[in-house]
């Protein structure tokens, strides 16, 4: 299991999309001077009542107090007022007009698909036709009450196909894989308290996806908080975004992808081989220690009676020296 550390990425130019570059470096770009990026949420933010699928706009999902307990929001900023919303009520709807394809390069091997292959990608920069997804610590009940920052775990994905968050600075920066179904989970990252960031969500397959959430922190009281949820994103105009309303995620998926317990000692491959063989690698290393063993034996063996030979051939030579009496 391996923790990321989140830092917002670098400011850049707001050209962003180049004649001949591949389409995917541009759209990874963040602007740190970005308006949306520097919000402050009102204290007094509306909550939110109804299933709403969003196609387009700004929204995150976070941590809040609000509703005077530690749970996972989504903060829906796609017209005015803006609401918290439970994620049980929110469908983030991924149109066709996020298609782009992946480019011929080896910094994006780690998507796992071929190049010009067609994926759906929600943009670490903003298109104005594609739901822009992010995640704050930001709602200030969690500003005013957590203790440094939390821990997001990615505890699972379920869905037709691959999902992969990556976030990449400037246009031409090594891209930062953060979570990606193609990996064990769980996967954590360390966010700072009042911290906004956007990343870049490639879907390999069209339907409808389920991100298992946890955040987990220390309040300054002391007191230890943790808050599970479900988020869902149905991608593909084809797709029927009501359908997800009613998908739960399938918790044994969790168990099923955990990465196996080091401290057991009974696990790992070596313990497999020999369950699964009644002995047969068990008695293979038996049998190769005794080999080892019965030829250090003969080695020394050899060793003391060529010894106590030269000793005795040393012996004869000085006695054939030495004058008798």
């Amino acid at each position: 299991m391996t923790t990321r550390r989140i830092r917002r990425p670098l400011s850049m130019a707001s050209a962003l999309i180049l004649a001949g570059l591949a389409v995917l470096a541009p759209v990874s770009a963040s602007a740190e001077g970005d308006d949306d990026l520097d919000q402050t949420i009102d204290p007094n933010q509306t909550q939110g009542t109804g299933q709403v699928v969003l196609d387009q706009g700004h929204v995150d999902f976070g941590p809040t107090l609000s509703t005077g307990e530690w749970i996972v929001q989504i903060h829906d900023d796609t017209a005015r007022p803006s609401y918290w919303r439970h994620l049980d009520d929110v469908v983030l709807k991924v149109a066709d007009a996020a298609i782009l394809p992946i480019p011929d390069a080896e910094a994006y091997r780690f998507l796992g698909q071929e190049p010009g292959t067609e994926v759906w990608v929600v943009p670490q920069t903003q298109n104005p036709d594609v739901v822009w997804a992010g995640w704050n610590t930001q709602e200030p009940n969690v500003i005013e009450s957590l203790n440094l920052g939390t821990t997001l775990s990615v505890l699972g994905m379920e869905g037709p196909g691959d999902v992969v968050v990556y976030l990449q600075s400037g246009n031409f920066g090594d891209p930062q894989p953060l979570w990606s179904s193609l990996e064990p989970f769980p996967q954590q990252s360390w966010i700072e308290v009042n911290q906004h960031t956007h990343a870049n969500w490639v879907f390999s397959e069209p339907g409808i996806y389920l991100v298992e959430l946890q955040f987990d922190a220390e309040l300054n009281t002391g007191e230890s908080v943790s808050a599970r949820d479900t988020l869902r994103f149905a991608v593909g105009d084809a797709t029927d975004a009501e359908e997800a309303f009613g998908m739960e995620f399938d918790q044994s998926v969790i168990a099923e992808t955990a990465a196996p317990d080091s401290s057991d000692d009974t696990a790992g491959p070596a313990a497999d081989r020999d369950q699964d063989g009644d002995g047969t690698f068990a008695t293979l290393i038996w049998g190769v220690v005794g080999v080892v063993a019965v030829v250090l034996v003969m080695a020394i063996i050899v060793v003391v009676t060529a010894s106590r030979r030269a000793k005795a051939r040393a012996l004869a030579a000085r006695n054939v020296k030495e004058p008798t009496e």
